[in-house]
């Protein structure tokens, strides 16, 4: 999918699910973090925000980043096609690409993430409650949280709780691919 559908995407639904929580650009700045500014040139379509920028501003919104993106209405039966997948590029040659995703009944995501060697991703701390379930397809994945880092090998797979910052790290020398899925509560006590 070509970045300025992504962009239009984003636009248009940050607008209307803030619309919908009947909230103020200066309320969603102060609940995710990013500057009004920001939220402003994402409202008007004029940036690509970050994968970063965009977890802030779905979990203030109490969404996920794939109804952040998602270019139409969602009928019974989704087929996302590999064309349509949104890939964010990380450096020079990592990707996150964010294949499908819902927020009902469940809040859930399905990545699929590819990290070079030496290259990592930090994560910010998710609403409460938010659980991260991956495996190893390619390489060694260092994760780090709560301070402390675990090996994954391939073939692993890993379950944590993301409320926490996070890092997902290529400490080796060859290419690194994980599957993830992140389940997040849909309430959660500060909201």
């Amino acid at each position: 999918m070509d970045p300025e559908t992504i962009t239009a995407a984003v636009a248009n639904n940050v607008r209307a699910q803030r619309a919908h929580r009947q909230m103020t650009l200066d309320e969603l700045a102060a609940r995710s973090g990013v500057s009004r500014g920001m939220l402003v040139q994402v409202e008007q379509g004029r940036t690509n925000p970050s994968i970063t920028t965009l977890t802030r501003i779905a979990d203030a919104l109490g969404v996920t980043v794939a109804r952040m993106v998602e270019v139409s209405d969602t009928p019974v039966v989704r087929i996302v096609h590999s064309t349509d997948v949104v890939t964010f590029p990380h450096g020079d040659s990592s990707t996150a690409r964010l294949l499908v995703g819902t927020d009902a009944p469940a809040i859930l995501e399905l990545w699929d993430w590819r990290l070079a060697p030496g290259d990592h991703h930090d994560g910010d701390a998710h609403p409460p409650g938010t659980r991260e379930m991956l495996t190893v397809l390619e390489g060694r994945l260092t994760l780090s949280v709560y301070g402390r880092s675990h090996i994954a090998e391939e073939g692993d797979a890993v379950v944590f709780n993301a409320d926490r910052p996070h890092r997902y790290a290529n400490e080796g020398d060859v290419p690194l691919r994980f599957v993830m899925v992140v389940t997040e509560p849909r309430e959660t006590p500060d909201r």
